[in-house]
């Protein structure tokens, strides 16, 4: 049951703050057309791309400790500042991953295929309800290719006291990165 919790906290702290960021933006752009005049105030792409992350960051967390709070009722698990960082950071990562996945969405069609074709499989394949351990090398690899993992390892980690993976934390931080550079072309390309 502990193994189980930080696993459905990160699982948690990636639906809603995909979702919260990514549908948000999408039903703005593309059904209230609202977008477009968020495009013509004279902020930069980084700031409007923070900007729209947010929502999806608070929402995150705010579920999240939900959650967190009936672990800790129902489990002997620890919270500690690394923790609630490493949360933090999920839902960053997730929510820049909305942000993009909302840029590049031509349709709200295209929206929910891509939250399928993006969520659907980490959320069974993230190690969030087993060991990636004790899966054969090459489902590994593949399993390492979803920032999904690096967060249900960290939180794990913390909540059980385990020692912590500064590199997974490290990775996962690149993966935020990565989705908010990434973020900026296709802020251009909606733009123009």
């Amino acid at each position: 049951f502990e193994f189980v919790i930080p696993g459905i906290i990160a699982l948690t702290a990636m639906n809603t703050s995909f979702n919260g960021a990514g549908m948000k933006l999408n039903v703005d752009r593309l059904y209230y057309k609202c977008f477009d005049e968020i495009l013509m105030a004279p902020v930069s792409p980084a700031a409007v791309i923070l900007g729209k992350s947010l929502i999806g960051v608070l929402r995150g967390l705010f579920i999240s400790s939900a959650f967190l709070l009936i672990g800790l009722g129902l489990s002997s698990m620890r919270i500690t500042p690394l923790f609630i960082l490493t949360l933090l950071i999920t839902c960053f990562t997730f929510s820049f991953m909305g942000v993009l996945a909302a840029l590049l969405a031509r349709s709200h069609q295209d929206m929910a295929t891509l939250s399928s074709v993006i969520l659907m499989p980490m959320t069974f394949l993230g190690g969030t309800f087993f060991p990636v351990e004790n899966l054969p090398g090459w489902l590994k690899v593949v399993l390492h290719l979803m920032p999904l993992t690096y967060s249900s390892e960290c939180l794990r980690a913390e909540a059980l006291g385990e020692p912590f993976p500064w590199l997974s934390f490290l990775i996962l931080g690149g993966f935020a990165v990565f989705f908010f550079c990434a973020c900026i072309p296709a802020l251009r390309r909606a733009s123009s």
